[in-house]
């Protein structure tokens, strides 16, 4: 019996922080989680002039290219696993907020 009352009284939304649950601040993603976006490698002065780079050090630069876009790559999955958490605690935040205004109505 006592088990239909108290399910009774959530369903009608009066089970909140009333009955002794307090509201749970949430906790954000720690700053030092927050990835690093790879640096773009130093163009070479000789790609601008008319003559170009010699071979050895265009190539030098085109394999730093590619190294670059597999750091981005690996950037983006991880900066994206970042953000989901971000927006868990966005939400976590706005269901904080939304049980204090509960409390405080009670």
């Amino acid at each position: 019996m006592a088990g239909r009352i108290i399910t009774a009284l959530a369903l009608a939304g009066l089970g909140g922080p009333a009955l002794g649950a307090p509201c749970t601040p949430p906790t954000p993603p720690p700053a030092e989680a927050r990835p690093e976006k790879p640096k773009l490698p130093e163009k070479p002065a000789c790609l601008d002039k008319k003559d170009g780079c010699p071979g050895w050090e265009a190539y030098s630069y085109n394999d730093a290219i590619k190294a670059y876009n597999a750091q981005a790559q690996a950037f983006q999955s991880i900066a994206g696993a970042y953000v989901q958490k971000l927006n868990a605690y966005v939400k976590a935040s706005s269901e904080y907020a939304q049980c204090e205004v509960k409390a405080l109505q009670q």
